[in-house]
């Protein structure tokens, strides 16, 4: 049963696309991890969760700063991929298949737990009361975002046109691709009914640089086509999609803009 009485999300596995998710997908920028570190959030030695890790980009973040990070994801294929790209930076993190509502890590072992652009895709109260029962008194709780914005005229919002047209009326976990501005006021009831008090928020804009074939790339690991199309309708899709760049944004260099949203919550 989905929380709040919301309709249930589409069947989606980023495992499907996770060759895509890796060389497409954009991990939150530096100027985030920066952000957490003037928060007071990072240090040396400090232990840490990073639920739905996917790809293990924010893990990698955490643990090039000095945190020891523990990366849990219910995909084995995106964990394979996280540990390869781990190892090859030499960052020791260790990934486990585990979902983020019953992760089996022991309690109040932990002083942060992060979920990176994952939190919609859980159930949220019981991954909240799980975040707040791994956290030691004083932990911190952050949820994140690294969106895309679909603008007026630009590349995004004729891409999510036509991920609309190929996959209509698929319902999302949170908010319609049209409808997001990268903004997620829920997730302070989610975690305010967890017993999280102290909550505070950021957010920033962003310009990410894609060329053609990697904005392809990226789409196709996103929720509404690899992760949910069948393998015939994405090549379809992708097609399209390269004929829409051509003839409507032939630069060799799109630039695409992103707003990253976190909201930091501490455990009493």
């Amino acid at each position: 049963m989905c929380p709040r009485g919301e309709e249930p999300v589409m069947q989606v596995d980023f495992g499907r696309t996770s060759s895509d998710y890796v060389r497409h997908r954009a991990g939150f920028p530096e100027a985030f991890f920066e952000r957490l570190d003037r928060e007071g959030l990072l240090r040396s030695g400090l232990r840490a969760v990073d639920l739905g890790t996917g790809t293990g980009t924010v893990a990698r973040g955490l643990a090039q700063r000095g945190a020891v990070v523990t990366g849990l994801d219910v995909s084995a294929d995106m964990l394979d991929a996280a540990r390869g790209l781990a190892s090859g930076m030499g960052l020791g993190i260790d990934f486990r298949q585990a979902p983020a509502e019953n992760t089996g890590l022991p309690s109040q072992a932990f002083e942060l737990v992060v979920a990176g652009q994952c939190w919609h895709w859980f159930d949220r109260p019981a991954a909240a009361r799980e975040a707040a029962r791994l956290l030691v008194p004083g932990g911190r709780l952050v949820i994140a975002h690294f969106d895309w914005l679909p603008l007026p005229g630009n590349v995004v919002e004729a891409t999510e046109r036509l991920i609309e047209r190929f996959n209509p009326g698929a319902p999302a976990p949170f908010v319609s691709l049209s409808q997001s501005s990268g903004v997620y006021p829920p997730w302070f009831r989610d975690a305010a009914e967890a017993g999280f008090t102290q909550l505070t928020s950021f957010s920033f804009d962003v310009s990410v640089s894609y060329s053609p074939r990697a904005w392809r790339g990226r789409i196709r690991a996103s929720a509404k086509v690899g992760a949910s199309m069948p393998a015939s309708a994405v090549s379809g899709f992708d097609a399209a999609l390269a004929d829409l760049l051509a003839g409507s944004f032939p630069a060799d260099s799109l630039d695409i803009p992103h707003r990253v949203f976190a909201l930091l919550a501490t455990r009493p």
